[in-house]
């Protein structure tokens, strides 16, 4: 897109209408709550949905497979904003991207609380992949695209959509957590229904608030291209049904290998991100010492995100079994935990802003801030030892322990993704300004992959060093990282 372009797109949108903000902004703020709020009522208690007996409204799955699924599902979504981006960019444009995905989530949601089969749940968890991957890296570009260069309302702009995001992730497992206990497939249906909500609210009221942002497709592909695109994923798809109708009976294709491929592809996609960034003739001197930098960040990344992610699996779980439900003369629900990462972002977010803001020039640096981040998620898992250390693996655990390790790991979150996503546009390479975006996110994919495996080690009988080990590699890395900061420093080349 030219410049002349952006400023039209700009010109189309009225400019005043939501918090001073563009118009825009309302469509956007309400389409990604509802989305939000459908994915993160749904997360809430999907665990729960696999690993319940059949005669409690579950899957009866085992629970080391339901963990290992939602920390596969988990990894799929992130990966998948990297193709929903590309479809976006050369295909049909951000704003049918939008819509399109809603419309596979929301059917993800359908399918969901519809009682059926093993086969029906995946079923659904691929229409959800699909559709997250199309909805949520596009609506932020779209966000962008209402705002010129110049137009110093855009960060603020970014936040309250941000508290839209939060809103929804808080509200939803309060909600569909109490309903669970009626019905796991009503608690699916209220956030097939909070999508709908979302598509609502953004087909009735893109045209009038949104003007031509989302509308443009910036690298449209050519008739020949579109020809050879087409021709790819037909066979792609043709060659992947044939090797699951065939491998499954055969024994070929297992949930094991299916993990295992995941986990290949997690860790394989980002090195190759970096080889073909490193190594391309579109990236300066500046630029490569530049992306050796990013590599450790990118690591510490996958590291805290290993141990955040776990607190929708192994916490969810710890909640459910290990923790006393009855607090103050209440029955808590294990999933209104989920509400807890949310609260405390929407609370903490701004007292961290004005933190760095205060601190100015001597506010620690980039790598200073994520050495931080892994020292407090390795902590919050520490947490959870103390209880299980005094009461045994036996006793149920005081609820306000759990909201500690929530606590904690959040604290480490806020010095470390909007750092990391701030790092991230800075560290970039021009020609590659994009795609380090879509890396930073495939560090979320990768830790979840990662998970995929390791959450098998845990049990009741395995907590004590399950806990303790991840935690204290957490800690070590933060040492080493902290270690290594000034070096690190040197290569970001005068970046701070």
């Amino acid at each position: 897109m030219s410049g002349i372009d952006k400023q039209k797109i700009v010109d189309s949108v009225p400019q005043r209408g939501f918090f001073g903000q563009p118009r825009g902004l309302f469509t956007l703020f309400f389409t990604e709550f509802w989305e939000r709020f459908s994915y993160y009522g749904m997360r809430a208690i999907l665990v729960f949905y696999m690993y319940y007996e059949v005669s409690k409204g579950g899957l009866g799955l085992d629970e080391s497979t339901a963990l290992a699924i939602m920390s596969i599902y988990g990894s799929l979504v992130y990966m998948s904003g990297v193709i929903g981006g590309w479809l976006a960019d050369r295909l049909f444009g951000t704003s049918k991207a939008v819509f399109y995905g809603g419309i596979l989530i929301m059917f993800g949601h359908i399918v969901l609380a519809i009682p059926g089969s093993l086969a029906m749940f995946f079923v659904s968890m691929v229409l959800i992949v699909l559709g997250t991957g199309l909805l949520k890296p596009n609506v932020s570009s779209i966000v962008g695209e209402m705002y010129s260069e110049t137009d110093n309302r855009r960060d603020a702009g970014f936040s309250i959509f941000y508290m839209g995001i939060n809103l929804g992730a808080f509200i939803s497992p309060l909600i569909v957590g109490e309903v669970m206990k009626t019905s796991f497939h009503l608690g699916f249906g209220i956030a097939a229904i909070g999508m709908f909500f979302g598509l609502m609210v953004f087909m009735l009221t893109r045209k009038k608030n949104l003007g031509l942002a989302g509308t443009t497709v910036p690298n449209p592909m050519s008739p020949a291209e579109k020809k050879k695109t087409y021709t790819i994923f037909a066979l792609s798809a043709v060659v992947i049904g044939a090797l699951v109708a065939v491998g499954i009976p055969m024994g070929f294709v297992t949930f094991d290998v299916f993990i295992a491929l995941v986990g290949i592809f997690g860790l394989a996609i980002p090195t190759i991100y970096f080889v073909v960034m490193y190594r391309s003739p579109k990236t300066t001197a500046v630029e490569r010492s530049r992306l050796i930098a990013y590599i450790p960040l990118f690591i510490a990344s996958v590291m805290f995100w290993a141990i955040q992610e776990q607190g929708s699996t192994i916490l969810a779980v710890y909640a459910d079994k290990r923790t006393n439900l009855e607090f103050l003369g209440l029955t808590i629900s294990p999933a209104w935990f989920q509400s807890l990462n949310p609260l405390f972002i929407i609370t903490l977010a701004p007292v961290f802003a004005w933190f760095w803001v205060k601190l100015g020039e001597r506010q620690p640096t980039v790598p200073v801030k994520f050495s931080l981040s892994l020292l407090l998620a390795g902590l919050s898992f520490l947490v959870i030892l103390v209880p299980g250390y005094f009461g045994g693996s036996e006793a149920l655990v005081n609820p306000l322990w759990l909201v500690l390790s929530y606590f904690i790991v959040v604290l480490g979150e806020l010095c470390l993704s909007p750092v990391g996503l701030s790092a991230t546009t800075k560290l970039a390479p021009a020609a590659f300004s994009a795609q380090t975006m879509s890396l930073w996110f495939l560090s979320n994919a990768a830790a979840q992959a990662i998970n995929a495996q390791v959450v098998k080690f845990y049990s009741e009988e395995t907590e004590m060093l399950y806990f303790g080990a991840i935690g204290g590699i957490s800690i070590v890395l933060s040492i080493v990282l902290f270690l290594m900061a000034p070096k690190i420093q040197g290569y970001m080349k005068g970046l701070k």
